[in-house]
Order: C-alpha cells, then structure tokens, then sequence
C-alpha cells in the first residue's frame, strides 16, 4: 500500500538519480527506501526505474507517473499554503480597558481564548471605573473599552449580563420572606438605604431613576459594594447591587430577587472617532462568532 512518504520518495529518486541520495533527503534508510520502491512497482504491477551500478533512470512508463506525482505534492503543499494563509497571523498591541470584576467574570476567559487563536496580539488591560473607560475611548486612548448599557449607536458587542438584586439583613421584615420570593423595586426604594455605587455611574440611584423612583432615605453612600454588605449586616439599611458583586460569605444577609427582573449589560466598543483596529476586529468577530 502506497502513502505520502512513498511517493515523496519516488519524486526524489527522479531527482538525485540515487536511491540512497533520495533515502536521506526523504529521511529514510537505504534499505527501507529500496524496499518501499520495491513495494511500490509492486502494488503498480510495473517497473518504474532502472537501477544502473551508478544511476537510477525514470522508465518511460516512471516519467509519466513522477509527473502526475509532482502534481498531487505540488497540489497538496498549495492546500497547506491555503491553511497557513487561513491562519491567524495578526500581529500588533491592543488595549482594552475595562472595570475590574467584569474584567475577571466576563473578559478574561475570553482574551484567554484569544491569546491561543492569535498569539501575535498583545494585549493590555486598564482596570477603571465605567465612567472612566468612556473618558479614554472619546480621548482615543484605548482601542476598546467595556462599557454598561451600551446605547445602540455605539455598534457594541455584548460580553455579559448580570442583575439587580436587592440585599437585607438577616432580622429585616422582607429577610422572613419565603425562600423563593421576590421584592418590589418600589418597595426597596421606601426603605432605610445604603447606597453602593462600585465607582460606576449605573448603580441604585440610577435604576431607580429609570423606574421612575426615588431613594428616599440614603443613610450612607460608599464606593465598594464590600463596605455596602457590612453596613447592611450591621442594619443600617438595605441595599440593591448587580448579581456579580455578591459576597461568597453571606452570613447576615438575605439576598432577594427583583419581581420585575432588571439587568445590567456589559459590552465592548471602539473610540467613537475612528474605526477599530484590525486587532480589535478580530477580538469583536471572535466574540460574535462564539
């Protein structure tokens, strides 16, 4: 039975009139190389070289054949040049930036992904606030940047989602609620608040906002959603924070879910000003793609 090798072989055998010659430029021994030429005339029922003390020649019949040989190599290394060419080849920098757990939840894994299909592309990662990654995309100064609740001018690629969910102490009223309840907005919003923004623009204030509702007693603001859950363990008010943030530790809490769900969406986005790069569009089709 003839394979690739052999006809390698037969091919070299033309070219350097020498089976030992051809043995070694294929990478085979002399005597595997006479036995796989014996095999071959064999299997082909006719003699295709005449072995002189000096010389091996093609036999007329063996022109013919290391002709239609040259073609199928010639064509099979025109398919490896077509799949090499598919390959990714891109090189270059980008920089993404982004806040920090949807960095972790959401982008991570997937410039992992990356990385493998296109290990020609650095990339850089800025951990910033939401209202920060907008500053440095209108400034040109990433090329991409995760930003929430995209509008839809903005041509934005999803990453994620993630809810709202609102967050009382172990002894609140609403915490003896049965296990699969669900609060209204509306009545979070009339209680005790603690008010945790995770340096983002979009936080309770805002999703109040665009329910048409007010928080109507903020006892304390703070930036980290860790300091939010403390404040609440201790029972200074209640708090509402996207599912992402939850502690793993919730000793003290009760966690409820929304009785009209409401969602954040995370998506990636070039500068407005320019078109992406041809980095930042293989990351956008690889997303899209998956």
């Amino acid at each position: 039975m003839m394979n690739l090798m052999h006809w390698r072989l037969l091919v070299a055998v033309a070219d350097y009139g020498s089976i030992t010659a051809a043995a070694e430029r294929v990478g085979m021994t002399q005597s595997a190389a006479s036995q796989a030429m014996a095999s071959m005339e064999a299997t082909l029922g006719a003699q295709l070289f005449i072995r002189e003390p000096r010389k091996t020649l093609p036999t007329a019949l063996g022109v013919n054949v290391i002709e239609q040989a040259r073609v199928m190599l010639d064509a099979l290394q025109a398919i490896r040049s077509r799949v090499e060419e598919a390959r990714p080849t891109l090189r270059g920098h980008l920089r993404i930036a982004c806040f920090p757990q949807v960095l972790a939840k959401f982008l991570s894994p997937e410039l992992q992904r990356f990385a493998r299909l296109y290990p020609g592309i650095e990339v850089t990662t800025l951990e910033v606030t939401d209202t920060e990654v907008n500053a440095l995309l209108d400034a040109d100064l990433i090329d991409l940047g995760v930003v929430l609740n995209p509008l839809p001018e903005r041509n934005a690629t999803l990453l994620g989602r993630d809810r709202w969910l609102a967050v009382v102490p172990a002894g609140h009223a609403l915490a003896r609620l049965a296990p699969q309840a669900t609060v209204a907005l509306a009545q979070i919003v009339e209680q005790p608040f603690v008010l945790a923004t995770g340096g983002c623009s979009a936080n309770a204030r805002s999703v109040s906002a665009e329910a048409g509702l007010v928080l109507h007693d903020v006892r304390v603001e703070v930036r980290e959603w860790s300091s939010a859950f403390s404040l609440v363990r201790e029972g200074v008010g209640v708090t509402l924070v996207p599912e992402m943030t939850l502690p793993l530790q919730r000793q003290g809490l009760r966690v409820l879910p929304l009785s009209v769900p409401i969602h954040r969406e995370f998506a990636l986005v070039y500068p407005p000003n320019r078109s992406p790069s041809a980095a930042a569009n293989a990351l956008l089709a690889m997303l899209v793609d998956t």
